[in-house]
């Protein structure tokens, strides 16, 4: 019976370990392994089986066709590994290193065209022979100048890769030691095995010892990776934990899968079959499919909760991805029931609360409506020839605010027209400035007491200022002082106290200026008596682009038969 050559079995047992450490990888394996790892994984074994397969070989064909495997590994195993240090050290080259990285794989390949055809013009061997020691097959070769390349472009890497290292160790505070420290030995011992080659008294290669040493070391470096990736470790925690249910499905709303804590919550879960549209379980696909059409139209949109048997659910919807790339939703499930409970107290007490207030507010408010109802009515009680007019020119401007439309006023809203109606008792109390004498003077005022009676617009917008200064309600505060102040301007420039003209003249005093007009016309005075509807019809006409507003004309028309069934109640 033969003895079994040392070396012989030196390499198969290299192969099984080998073989052992890469099935030791599937094992391990997750998605976010970086693939070149995998690929020093894959490959490795199969340089160990080149190494076998030419320690067998009877013929230099075999050798020559084994020693071509060998080469796979050497020409680009190395470079596989730079790129997954690079990767693992967290260094990105962005567009120069992918311009670089092609350029490696190109000598690479360049390479190993060469070792295909090792013999041809003597570039890559000059000379190959078979010797066959004690049933071990020893290829003998003279080297030609490319194979010198190669050992330059071999050098080369194993140099890069261990600056990088060093680089690394030095300067980057977020790699790990450990994983440094790994990948750094299996380097340096292969820098020493490629250059002491097969130089061993059992003439055996040391390369494939390092590399197998080299996936030992890597096994420890993606079993510490698993243990740093913080985002997948978590997401295993929360799952395993059982407190959070996932429920993934595609764009076209087909189930992909659930885990135990979903099925739990939605049971119907357990019905549905992969692949199959969430839909055709009517009433999950109604729960569900409102939620994916919301996220699908506004990705803000992503929230909402689900109660079952006195516990409320929060559902937040993310992108499902599958690498880089969206494939779908990812339904997140938690129990949400303590905060949602929590913030429904919060809001009750909330609802109490502003009910509370707004009811103090409106109380407030009605208060301060009747405190300047109350100063109108004491300024017209001062001046005996007005009775009524502010009741009667409060009606006035409802009635010409109805026939008013937004299509013609667009600045006409409803908290506009609400605020005017307020705002027009106020238009005269500036009279509260003028001198009893001249305010209550029985017949006509003589040009120097109309001078002093017209001081009563400007007095009225100061006194409104004063009462309104801290009101929280801006615009009110606008208009209420606007008709005060502006509602003697006429559209010619001739009225009072500041000549305005046209549209300087504020929407809310042009609509004031007609209902104090026409009250004025037919009202009795104690200088005049009342005056018919149809000569202060012919009287607000003519008046209609000079005294008011061209644009009240037709609102004044519309208005004038309400206007006159008004007053005419009032006989």
């Amino acid at each position: 019976m033969d003895s079994v050559n040392p070396a012989m079995l030196y390499y198969d047992i290299l192969l099984i370990i080998s073989v052992l450490l890469s099935g030791a990888y599937l094992f391990m394996w997750r998605r976010h392994f970086d693939v070149r790892i995998t690929l020093i994984f894959t490959m490795i074994p199969v340089i160990c089986l080149g190494y076998v397969l030419r320690g067998h070989s009877t013929v230099l064909a075999e050798a020559l066709m084994a020693n071509k495997i060998i080469y796979l590994g050497a020409c680009y195993l190395q470079l596989i590994i730079l790129l997954a240090i690079l990767a693992l050290c967290d260094i990105r080259l962005g567009w120069a290193g992918r311009i670089l990285k092609a350029l490696a794989f190109t000598a690479s390949t360049a390479v190993f065209v060469f070792v295909l055809n090792p013999m041809q013009s003597g570039d890559f061997y000059t000379h190959t022979e078979l010797e066959i020691r004690n049933g071990l097959a020893l290829l003998h070769k003279e080297y030609g100048w490319m194979h010198t390349v190669f050992q330059t472009m071999v050098v080369f890497y194993y140099a890069v890769s261990i600056g990088i290292i060093v680089y690394s160790l030095v300067r980057k505070n977020q790699i790990s030691r450990k994983v440094l420290g790994l990948l750094f030995f299996p380097e340096s011992l292969a820098v020493i095995a490629f250059f002491i080659g097969g130089r061993t008294s059992w003439k055996i290669e040391l390369l494939p010892l390092v590399y197998v040493i080299a996936q030992v070391n890597y096994l420890i470096i993606v079993a510490r990776i698993a243990l740093y990736d913080i985002t997948d470790t978590a997401v295993d925690s929360l799952v395993k934990k059982g407190e959070t249910g996932f429920i993934s499905v595609d764009y076209g709303y087909h189930y992909l899968g659930s885990n135990d804590t979903a099925k739990e919550i939605f049971p119907i879960l357990r019905k549905l079959t992969v692949d199959f549209s969430v839909r055709r379980r009517k009433s999950f696909g109604e729960l569900v499919t409102p939620w994916l059409e919301n996220y699908r139209q506004d990705r803000s949109r992503n929230t909402a909760d689900y109660e079952k048997d006195d516990r409320i659910y929060r559902i937040v919807i993310s992108p499902l991805y599958n690498g880089r790339k969206e494939k779908g939703y990812q339904l997140t499930i938690t129990d949400n029931t303590k905060d949602q409970q929590y913030i429904r107290f919060i809001k009750g007490y909330n609802d109490r609360l502003t009910a509370e207030v707004e009811k103090q507010t409106a109380h407030i408010r009605e208060m301060h409506n009747r405190l300047i109802l109350g100063m109108a009515t004491m300024v017209e009680s001062r001046d005996n020839s007005t009775g009524g007019h502010i009741r009667r020119t409060s009606e006035g401007v409802k009635i010409l605010l109805s026939e008013m439309s937004q299509e013609e006023f667009p600045e006409l809203t409803k908290a506009f027209r609400e605020k005017l109606i307020k705002a027009a008792p106020m238009h005269d109390l500036g009279k509260i400035a003028v001198d009893d004498e001249i305010l209550r003077k029985p017949g006509r005022f003589t040009p120097e007491e109309f001078e002093k009676m017209k001081e009563h617009a400007a007095a009225g917008s100061r006194i409104v200022h004063e009462i309104l200064k801290d009101t929280d309600d801006d615009e009110f505060h606008v208009i209420a002082e606007s008709v005060a102040q502006f509602h003697h301007e006429r559209w010619d420039g001739s009225g009072y106290p500041d000549g305005l003209k046209g549209e300087e003249i504020p929407l809310e005093a042009r609509i004031m200026a007609v209902a104090d007009v026409y009250d004025a016309l037919v009202s009795k005075r104690v200088y005049k008596e009342s005056m018919s509807f149809e000569k202060a019809d012919r009287i607000m006409m003519e008046g209609m682009g000079s005294q008011f507003a061209p644009e009240m004309k037709d609102v004044y028309c519309r208005a004038r038969p309400k206007l006159e069934a008004y007053y005419s109640s009032l006989e």
